[in-house]
């Protein structure tokens, strides 16, 4: 694999580089539980990558790489049997919906935190995604400036580990 580092202070370490990254506003968290904001740490695979095909060009990846459009999410309801998935809107829980007005989702890597098995209420939709501007903290993720994710993405990055 091909790993980034990510460090507590908000740097992306990867082959050489490092960025500035943004990370969950409840900070990084070994008991990662739903809605608490944080970052879990630890190595997470990049399964595949999500794309806005009406903004950005399709990611340079030996990953699978899908387009989104304006009905897909993903299911933040912890109790329901979709948790931790990606749905189809509408969608009667809780959800994110993954076509944004921002950037942020433009690109989406999906970590493999809580995927397989999916634990009710151990969080859900950890990506690897567009930082706000001035890299404002995200809801658990990690989040990157779009060149930088676009060129992590075309060097072959293929996880993260989070130090925490």
């Amino acid at each position: 694999m091909t790993i980034a580092r990510v460090t507590p202070d908000g740097l992306f370490h990867f082959q050489g580089d490092i960025w500035r990254c943004a990370l969950g506003k409840g900070g990084i968290r070994a008991d990662k539980t739903e809605g608490d904001g944080a970052t879990p740490p630890g190595e997470m695979r990049l399964l595949r990558l999500l794309y806005r095909a009406d903004r950005v060009a399709k990611p340079v990846t030996t990953l699978p790489v899908e387009p989104i459009g304006p009905d897909d999410g993903w299911c933040d309801a912890p109790t329901h049997r979709q948790y931790n998935r990606p749905v189809t809107l509408p969608f009667d829980v809780s959800h994110e919906r993954l076509w944004r007005d921002d950037a942020l989702y433009d690109i989406i890597g999906i970590l493999d935190w809580n995927i397989e098995p999916v634990v009710p209420h151990r969080g859900s939709a950890i990506f690897l995604h567009i930082a706000r501007p001035a890299f404002a903290p995200t809801e658990g993720c990690v989040a990157l400036e779009l060149p930088a994710l676009q060129q992590a993405i075309s060097r072959g990055l293929s996880g993260v580990m989070v130090v925490g």
